[in-house]
Protein backbone atom coordinates (compact mmCIF):
# COMPACT_ATOMS: atom_id res chain seq x y z
CA UNK A 1 0.00 0.00 0.00
CA UNK A 2 1.67 3.34 -0.98
CA UNK A 3 1.64 6.44 1.44
CA UNK A 4 -0.89 8.35 -0.52
CA UNK A 5 -3.49 5.48 0.11
CA UNK A 6 -2.59 5.31 3.84
CA UNK A 7 -2.85 9.24 4.20
CA UNK A 8 -6.30 8.87 2.52
CA UNK A 9 -7.59 5.68 4.88
CA UNK A 10 -6.40 7.83 7.84
CA UNK A 11 -8.23 10.88 6.86
CA UNK A 12 -11.51 8.86 6.44
CA UNK A 13 -11.57 7.44 9.83
CA UNK A 14 -11.20 10.82 11.54
CA UNK A 15 -14.06 11.77 9.53
CA UNK A 16 -16.28 8.79 9.95
CA UNK A 17 -15.30 8.79 14.08
CA UNK A 18 -15.53 12.65 15.37
CA UNK A 19 -13.67 13.84 17.93
CA UNK A 20 -15.25 14.13 21.98
CA UNK A 21 -14.48 17.26 21.28
CA UNK A 22 -16.67 17.87 18.46
CA UNK A 23 -19.58 15.94 19.75
CA UNK A 24 -22.86 17.46 20.52
CA UNK A 25 -24.19 17.46 24.11
CA UNK A 26 -26.44 14.55 25.47
CA UNK A 27 -29.07 17.28 27.30
CA UNK A 28 -30.31 20.31 25.66
CA UNK A 29 -28.58 23.46 26.98
CA UNK A 30 -30.33 26.06 28.49
CA UNK A 31 -29.41 30.01 27.53
CA UNK A 32 -28.72 32.47 30.73
CA UNK A 33 -32.03 34.54 31.73
CA UNK A 34 -31.18 38.33 31.10
CA UNK A 35 -31.75 40.36 33.35
CA UNK A 36 -34.49 42.58 31.78
CA UNK A 37 -36.56 39.37 30.95
CA UNK A 38 -36.06 37.91 35.19
CA UNK A 39 -37.54 41.28 35.96
CA UNK A 40 -39.95 41.75 33.80
CA UNK A 41 -41.14 37.52 34.93
CA UNK A 42 -40.83 39.34 38.52
CA UNK A 43 -43.21 42.40 37.71
CA UNK A 44 -45.92 40.16 35.98
CA UNK A 45 -46.16 37.58 38.91
CA UNK A 46 -46.05 40.23 41.55
CA UNK A 47 -49.15 42.12 39.97
CA UNK A 48 -50.91 39.54 38.34
CA UNK A 49 -52.93 39.56 41.97
CA UNK A 50 -53.53 43.37 42.10
CA UNK A 51 -54.74 42.96 38.01
CA UNK A 52 -57.27 39.99 39.00
CA UNK A 53 -58.51 41.84 42.08
CA UNK A 54 -59.11 45.02 39.72
CA UNK A 55 -61.16 43.00 37.53
CA UNK A 56 -63.45 41.55 39.91
CA UNK A 57 -63.85 43.90 42.46
CA UNK A 58 -63.82 47.02 40.98
CA UNK A 59 -63.66 46.86 37.10
CA UNK A 60 -66.57 44.09 37.10
CA UNK A 61 -68.76 46.13 39.79
CA UNK A 62 -68.06 49.50 37.75
CA UNK A 63 -69.51 47.61 34.07
CA UNK A 64 -72.32 46.01 35.90
CA UNK A 65 -73.44 49.32 38.04
CA UNK A 66 -73.36 51.21 34.93
CA UNK A 67 -75.31 48.98 33.14
CA UNK A 68 -77.96 48.57 35.80
CA UNK A 69 -78.18 52.62 35.67
CA UNK A 70 -80.01 51.89 31.85
CA UNK A 71 -82.59 49.20 33.45
CA UNK A 72 -85.32 49.51 35.72
CA UNK A 73 -84.28 46.20 37.81
CA UNK A 74 -84.57 45.60 41.33
CA UNK A 75 -82.77 42.99 42.59
CA UNK A 76 -85.42 40.68 42.84
CA UNK A 77 -86.64 39.60 39.73
CA UNK A 78 -84.91 38.55 36.42
CA UNK A 79 -87.17 40.76 34.01
CA UNK A 80 -85.59 43.93 34.36
CA UNK A 81 -85.88 45.70 30.63
CA UNK A 82 -83.77 48.53 29.27
CA UNK A 83 -84.59 51.83 30.00
CA UNK A 84 -82.28 54.04 28.32
CA UNK A 85 -81.66 57.39 30.18
CA UNK A 86 -85.06 57.74 32.20
CA UNK A 87 -82.97 57.05 35.42
CA UNK A 88 -80.49 60.27 34.64
CA UNK A 89 -83.10 61.82 33.83
CA UNK A 90 -85.59 61.50 36.83
CA UNK A 91 -82.30 62.06 38.83
CA UNK A 92 -82.59 65.93 37.83
CA UNK A 93 -86.01 65.77 38.49
CA UNK A 94 -86.93 64.22 41.59
CA UNK A 95 -86.46 67.44 44.22
CA UNK A 96 -85.76 65.07 47.21
CA UNK A 97 -82.56 63.63 45.41
CA UNK A 98 -81.79 67.30 44.97
CA UNK A 99 -82.51 67.81 47.81
CA UNK A 100 -79.78 65.76 49.09
CA UNK A 101 -77.55 67.19 47.05
CA UNK A 102 -77.73 70.02 48.14
CA UNK A 103 -77.40 69.12 52.14
CA UNK A 104 -74.13 67.64 51.00
CA UNK A 105 -72.46 70.49 49.18
CA UNK A 106 -73.70 72.52 52.60
CA UNK A 107 -71.99 69.79 54.84
CA UNK A 108 -69.19 69.91 52.69
CA UNK A 109 -68.79 73.40 52.62
CA UNK A 110 -68.43 73.59 56.17
CA UNK A 111 -66.53 71.31 57.31
CA UNK A 112 -63.86 70.83 54.98
CA UNK A 113 -62.72 74.02 55.98
CA UNK A 114 -63.45 73.78 59.56
CA UNK A 115 -61.50 70.68 59.61
CA UNK A 116 -58.21 71.63 57.61
CA UNK A 117 -58.32 75.13 59.83
CA UNK A 118 -58.25 73.03 63.03
CA UNK A 119 -55.86 70.64 61.68
CA UNK A 120 -53.33 73.16 60.85
CA UNK A 121 -54.12 74.97 64.03
CA UNK A 122 -53.03 71.70 66.05
CA UNK A 123 -49.94 70.63 64.07
CA UNK A 124 -48.98 74.35 64.47
CA UNK A 125 -48.90 74.22 67.98
CA UNK A 126 -47.91 70.32 68.77
CA UNK A 127 -44.59 71.91 66.40
CA UNK A 128 -43.46 74.17 69.49
CA UNK A 129 -40.46 72.95 71.27
CA UNK A 130 -42.54 72.23 74.37
CA UNK A 131 -42.02 69.36 77.05
CA UNK A 132 -44.47 66.15 76.21
CA UNK A 133 -45.23 67.47 72.75
CA UNK A 134 -45.29 63.67 71.50
CA UNK A 135 -47.48 62.84 74.18
CA UNK A 136 -49.75 65.65 73.19
CA UNK A 137 -49.54 64.32 69.19
CA UNK A 138 -50.24 60.98 70.14
CA UNK A 139 -53.24 61.80 72.11
CA UNK A 140 -55.19 64.61 69.51
CA UNK A 141 -54.39 61.97 67.17
CA UNK A 142 -56.00 58.53 68.72
CA UNK A 143 -59.48 59.82 67.69
CA UNK A 144 -59.02 59.53 64.52
CA UNK A 145 -57.88 56.08 65.27
CA UNK A 146 -61.37 54.65 66.73
CA UNK A 147 -62.78 53.15 63.32
CA UNK A 148 -65.83 55.47 61.78
CA UNK A 149 -68.55 53.31 62.74
CA UNK A 150 -67.55 52.71 66.65
CA UNK A 151 -66.91 56.48 66.28
CA UNK A 152 -70.75 57.59 65.29
CA UNK A 153 -72.23 54.53 67.67
CA UNK A 154 -70.48 56.32 70.62
CA UNK A 155 -72.04 59.96 69.32
CA UNK A 156 -75.02 58.21 69.62
CA UNK A 157 -74.97 57.37 72.51
CA UNK A 158 -73.12 60.36 74.29
CA UNK A 159 -76.16 62.49 72.63
CA UNK A 160 -79.30 59.80 73.55
CA UNK A 161 -82.02 62.01 74.98
CA UNK A 162 -82.67 59.88 77.46
CA UNK A 163 -79.42 58.32 79.50
CA UNK A 164 -76.78 60.63 77.07
CA UNK A 165 -73.54 61.91 79.01
CA UNK A 166 -74.32 65.38 77.07
CA UNK A 167 -77.85 66.12 78.46
CA UNK A 168 -76.24 65.19 81.74
CA UNK A 169 -73.63 67.26 81.88
CA UNK A 170 -76.85 69.67 81.26
CA UNK A 171 -78.80 68.48 83.85
CA UNK A 172 -75.89 69.55 86.33
CA UNK A 173 -75.97 72.83 85.22
CA UNK A 174 -79.60 73.23 85.57
CA UNK A 175 -80.46 72.98 81.99
CA UNK A 176 -83.28 70.67 80.53
CA UNK A 177 -82.45 68.36 78.16
CA UNK A 178 -82.50 68.47 74.22
CA UNK A 179 -82.92 66.11 71.93
CA UNK A 180 -79.83 66.27 69.66
CA UNK A 181 -80.70 63.33 67.48
CA UNK A 182 -83.41 65.58 65.78
CA UNK A 183 -83.75 69.10 64.03
CA UNK A 184 -82.30 71.18 64.41
CA UNK A 185 -79.16 69.82 66.25
CA UNK A 186 -78.59 66.85 64.13
CA UNK A 187 -76.60 68.38 61.69
CA UNK A 188 -74.56 70.25 64.26
CA UNK A 189 -74.01 66.49 66.38
CA UNK A 190 -72.93 65.29 62.55
CA UNK A 191 -70.24 68.31 62.50
CA UNK A 192 -68.83 67.55 65.87
CA UNK A 193 -68.64 63.75 64.39
CA UNK A 194 -66.19 64.76 61.63
CA UNK A 195 -64.40 66.91 63.77
CA UNK A 196 -63.67 64.24 65.85
CA UNK A 197 -61.04 63.00 63.84
CA UNK A 198 -59.56 66.00 62.97
CA UNK A 199 -56.19 64.14 63.75
CA UNK A 200 -55.77 62.75 60.14
CA UNK A 201 -55.34 66.58 59.11
CA UNK A 202 -53.24 67.46 61.96
CA UNK A 203 -50.48 64.32 60.96
CA UNK A 204 -50.67 65.70 57.58
CA UNK A 205 -50.57 69.81 58.01
CA UNK A 206 -47.20 68.79 60.94
CA UNK A 207 -45.35 66.40 58.43
CA UNK A 208 -45.63 69.76 56.12
CA UNK A 209 -44.70 72.04 58.79
CA UNK A 210 -41.39 69.74 59.52
CA UNK A 211 -40.59 69.96 56.22
CA UNK A 212 -40.07 73.95 56.19
CA UNK A 213 -36.67 75.17 56.24
CA UNK A 214 -36.18 76.70 59.90
CA UNK A 215 -34.21 79.15 58.27
CA UNK A 216 -36.56 80.87 56.23
CA UNK A 217 -38.75 81.91 59.29
CA UNK A 218 -35.44 83.07 61.81
CA UNK A 219 -34.49 85.24 58.96
CA UNK A 220 -37.85 86.56 58.60
CA UNK A 221 -37.62 86.94 62.34
CA UNK A 222 -34.43 89.11 61.77
CA UNK A 223 -35.51 90.99 59.42
CA UNK A 224 -38.35 92.18 61.92
CA UNK A 225 -41.16 90.34 60.28
CA UNK A 226 -43.94 89.46 63.09
CA UNK A 227 -44.85 86.11 63.65
CA UNK A 228 -48.04 86.38 61.81
CA UNK A 229 -46.44 87.95 58.87
CA UNK A 230 -43.94 84.61 58.90
CA UNK A 231 -46.72 82.70 58.68
CA UNK A 232 -48.81 84.14 56.14
CA UNK A 233 -46.11 84.59 54.37
CA UNK A 234 -43.61 81.99 54.17
CA UNK A 235 -45.58 79.39 56.07
CA UNK A 236 -48.66 79.04 54.98
CA UNK A 237 -47.29 79.12 50.60
CA UNK A 238 -45.11 76.58 51.48
CA UNK A 239 -47.84 74.48 53.26
CA UNK A 240 -50.10 75.02 49.90
CA UNK A 241 -49.77 71.70 48.47
CA UNK A 242 -50.38 70.16 52.02
CA UNK A 243 -53.57 71.89 52.11
CA UNK A 244 -54.57 71.62 48.68
CA UNK A 245 -54.43 68.14 49.05
CA UNK A 246 -56.54 68.23 52.25
CA UNK A 247 -59.04 70.08 50.04
CA UNK A 248 -59.26 67.18 47.63
CA UNK A 249 -59.19 64.20 49.64
CA UNK A 250 -61.73 66.49 52.16
CA UNK A 251 -64.30 67.11 49.27
CA UNK A 252 -64.69 63.59 48.06
CA UNK A 253 -64.52 62.22 51.72
CA UNK A 254 -67.83 65.06 52.56
CA UNK A 255 -69.29 64.05 49.09
CA UNK A 256 -69.21 60.71 50.24
CA UNK A 257 -70.43 60.66 53.43
CA UNK A 258 -72.71 57.84 54.98
CA UNK A 259 -71.70 58.38 58.35
CA UNK A 260 -75.39 60.52 59.32
CA UNK A 261 -77.41 56.53 58.94
CA UNK A 262 -75.63 55.15 61.75
CA UNK A 263 -76.82 58.67 64.22
CA UNK A 264 -80.41 57.96 63.07
CA UNK A 265 -83.09 56.19 65.69
CA UNK A 266 -83.20 53.35 63.95
CA UNK A 267 -80.60 52.70 61.24
CA UNK A 268 -81.80 50.09 59.54
CA UNK A 269 -82.93 50.06 55.95
CA UNK A 270 -86.94 50.55 57.08
CA UNK A 271 -85.71 53.08 58.99
CA UNK A 272 -84.01 55.02 56.47
CA UNK A 273 -86.53 57.76 56.89
CA UNK A 274 -86.01 58.19 60.61
CA UNK A 275 -82.44 59.85 59.21
CA UNK A 276 -83.21 63.55 60.34
CA UNK A 277 -84.05 65.85 57.08
CA UNK A 278 -81.16 67.82 58.04
CA UNK A 279 -78.47 65.01 57.95
CA UNK A 280 -80.78 62.89 54.70
CA UNK A 281 -77.41 63.42 52.61
CA UNK A 282 -77.06 61.88 48.69
CA UNK A 283 -75.52 58.66 49.72
CA UNK A 284 -78.70 57.79 52.20
CA UNK A 285 -80.66 58.69 49.22
CA UNK A 286 -78.88 55.91 47.25
CA UNK A 287 -79.18 53.43 50.49
CA UNK A 288 -82.92 54.06 50.47
CA UNK A 289 -83.44 53.71 46.97
CA UNK A 290 -81.31 50.35 46.82
CA UNK A 291 -82.24 48.36 49.97
CA UNK A 292 -85.73 50.43 50.82
CA UNK A 293 -87.38 50.85 47.80
CA UNK A 294 -85.44 47.98 45.47
CA UNK A 295 -84.97 50.61 43.00
CA UNK A 296 -81.44 49.12 41.70
CA UNK A 297 -81.32 50.50 38.65
CA UNK A 298 -82.18 54.61 39.50
CA UNK A 299 -79.99 53.23 42.59
CA UNK A 300 -77.32 52.71 40.18
CA UNK A 301 -77.73 56.12 37.88
CA UNK A 302 -77.44 57.80 41.25
CA UNK A 303 -74.03 56.63 42.01
CA UNK A 304 -72.98 57.72 38.36
CA UNK A 305 -74.25 61.07 39.27
CA UNK A 306 -72.33 60.99 41.97
CA UNK A 307 -69.07 59.52 40.46
CA UNK A 308 -69.29 62.68 37.29
CA UNK A 309 -69.93 65.51 40.04
CA UNK A 310 -66.87 64.60 41.98
CA UNK A 311 -64.93 63.75 38.62
CA UNK A 312 -65.99 67.83 37.64
CA UNK A 313 -65.40 69.17 41.67
CA UNK A 314 -61.59 67.79 41.05
CA UNK A 315 -60.94 69.21 37.86
CA UNK A 316 -62.35 72.71 38.84
CA UNK A 317 -59.95 72.58 42.06
CA UNK A 318 -56.90 71.46 40.11
CA UNK A 319 -57.79 74.24 37.11
CA UNK A 320 -58.13 77.07 39.98
CA UNK A 321 -55.28 76.07 42.27
CA UNK A 322 -53.18 77.18 39.10
CA UNK A 323 -51.20 79.93 40.74
CA UNK A 324 -52.35 79.49 44.78
CA UNK A 325 -50.33 76.13 44.83
CA UNK A 326 -46.43 76.65 45.20
CA UNK A 327 -43.81 73.63 45.40
CA UNK A 328 -40.61 73.44 46.25
CA UNK A 329 -39.66 71.57 43.30
CA UNK A 330 -41.29 72.81 39.89
CA UNK A 331 -42.31 69.73 37.87
CA UNK A 332 -40.39 68.85 34.71
CA UNK A 333 -41.22 70.19 31.22
CA UNK A 334 -40.79 68.42 28.18
CA UNK A 335 -37.92 70.16 26.05
CA UNK A 336 -38.70 71.13 22.74
CA UNK A 337 -36.91 69.20 20.25
CA UNK A 338 -33.72 71.22 18.56
CA UNK A 339 -35.05 72.04 14.79
CA UNK A 340 -33.09 70.31 12.18
CA UNK A 341 -32.08 72.02 8.46
CA UNK A 342 -31.73 69.31 6.19
CA UNK A 343 -30.42 66.82 8.46
CA UNK A 344 -28.33 69.33 10.41
CA UNK A 345 -28.98 71.08 13.60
Amino acid sequence: MSTGQLTDQAAGTSAAAPSSSTRPPTGATRRPTSLRTRRARAFYVFTVPWVVGFLALTAFPLGYALWLSFTNADGLSQNSRFVGLDNYREVFSDPETMDSLWRTGVFTAITVPLTIAAGLLLAVLVNQPIRARGVFRTLLYLPAVVPPVGAALTFKLIFDRDSGAANGALDIAGINGINWLVDPYARWVLIVLTMWAVGNGMIISLAGLQDIPRELNEAARVDGASPWQSFTRITLPLLSPVIFFQIVTGIIGSLQSFMPLLIALNPTPNGVSAVPESNYFYMINVFAQYFANGRYGYASALLWVLFAIICLVTFLIFKLSKGAVFYSVEPEKAKPKARTIGGVR
